[in-house]
């Protein structure tokens, strides 16, 4: 079965995460969905196959080197799809060789995927497409990542000339939300190191994250009939709106990229009485980072001594900066630039303008930077993933295999 072939199947499966469900997985589709995978594994016949209650699917692929010095890699990839669009009924379709121009996704609908909007089409000229009917977003993040782990192993599988260690892989849930890392046993894991499979456009490579955090803002005010509101009406609205307001207007993520960070207002719930303003922070400088938080509270501060104890801010942490854990260890980092060399893709290292699960991962002891998966426009309905990227990811998997195996 080619990588193709298993991620035309394995998008059909509804899994698209939720963070209100406080469960783990968050959705029944993701563990349906890991049930296949375990079944696929056990008739692959690798060894050591776990799939617990939280829908952490684990499994190795055995060393067939005499070599005992060899160590143990990983590769990672999710099961869920974003919560941001439906992935349910998901219905592909393959352009055998995109031509150029626009692309008719869904002509009732007229929804078009236009290079004009979208320019990194034009890279993909003369390349077989995976889009969507415009439904739904295709899921390529992460099932194209996957795809390509498991069609990796079946060719190290029928391919035993090729010398490598042990292999481990792992598919887990909700990384969409957050919580991927969160009950990942990593000693159970037991790799030295790991690669999750999760990036974007080919020739990605990820060592650098943003340090998160997640602001909620609650303000409180009083309602009084508005004919008889005079000195006595507090619309918590309004005064949410000027704390929004006082925080910079090109700091967004609409204004910035690389390693620019921002403040996000993700969600706003009001009424004249109660108003919460949920705002993401984000920034790769630690420094930075902590700086933006203490706006926040000094912002609030401020409120406050305009309306007094109207206002009451809730900061969480969410996963920090990944490259302090890589640094270290950088050559997992040289190890996947020549695999990608070999199989001629040229590495681009990029910070990830947010987070993956090997950010958690590596705070939590198993240094794990991100990969290409070959998918672009995730988490939308123009979204859509090359097949010869797929391809490449699955080479550099082998390849990164090969190179352990040869290293001394």
């Amino acid at each position: 079965m080619t990588v193709t072939d298993r991620f035309l199947q394995y998008v059909r499966f509804d899994t698209q995460s939720d963070e209100l469900t406080n469960m783990t997985p968050s959705t029944p589709g993701q563990m349906t969905f890991a049930r296949h995978l375990e079944e696929e594994l056990k008739k692959m016949g690798l060894s050591e196959i776990t799939l617990d209650d939280n829908g952490y699917l684990m499994a190795s692929l055995p060393s067939n080197s005499d070599r005992t010095d060899i160590p143990t890699i990983g590769f990672i990839a999710h099961l869920d799809t974003s919560p941001d669009m439906s992935g349910k009924h998901v219905s592909p379709r393959i352009i055998e060789s995109y031509p150029g121009g626009d692309i008719v996704l869904n002509p009732e609908k007229n929804i078009v995927l236009r290079p004009e909007e979208f320019p990194e089409l034009y890279d993909y000229i003369g390349q077989p497409l995976i889009v969507t009917d415009g439904n739904t977003l295709l899921g390529a993040d992460d099932k194209a990542g996957i795809a390509e782990i498991i069609t990796a192993v079946d060719y190290l599988q029928k391919h035993p000339e090729i010398k490598h260690g042990k292999i481990r892989i792992a598919f887990n849930p909700d990384e969409e939300i957050g919580q991927g890392a969160h009950k990942f046993d990593v000693d159970l894991f037991g790799a030295d190191w790991a690669y999750t499979m999760d990036g974007g456009a080919i020739g990605e490579l990820e060592y650098e994250n943003f340090n998160a955090a997640v602001a909620k803002v609650t303000f409180k005010g009083r309602n009084v009939h508005p004919g008889s509101a005079k000195h006595k009406m507090i619309n918590s609205i309004r005064i949410a709106n000027q704390f929004a307001i006082m925080l910079p207007r090109w700091e967004t993520p609409e204004h910035t990229e690389g390693y620019e960070g921002f403040y996000h207002l993700i969600s706003i719930e009001g009424t004249v009485e109660k108003t919460v303003l949920t705002y993401i922070i984000r920034d790769h400088d630690r420094d930075r980072f902590e700086r933006r938080k203490k706006e926040f509270e000094h912002l609030t501060r401020k409120i406050n001594n305009e309306f007094p104890d109207c206002a009451e801010l809730e900061i969480k942490d969410q996963y920090f900066n990944m490259r302090e854990k890589i640094e270290p260890v950088m050559h997992i980092i040289d190890i996947a630039k020549a695999a990608m060399e070999r199989v001629g893709v040229h590495p681009v290292v990029v910070p990830i303008r947010g987070g993956t699960d090997g950010a958690q991962l590596s705070f939590k002891g198993l240094p794990c930077p991100n990969i290409f998966a070959g998918g672009l426009n995730f988490h939308g309905r123009y979204e859509y993933v090359p097949i010869p990227s797929m391809e490449k990811a699955t080479e550099v998997i082998v390849e990164i295999a090969k190179i352990v195996g040869e290293k001394r």
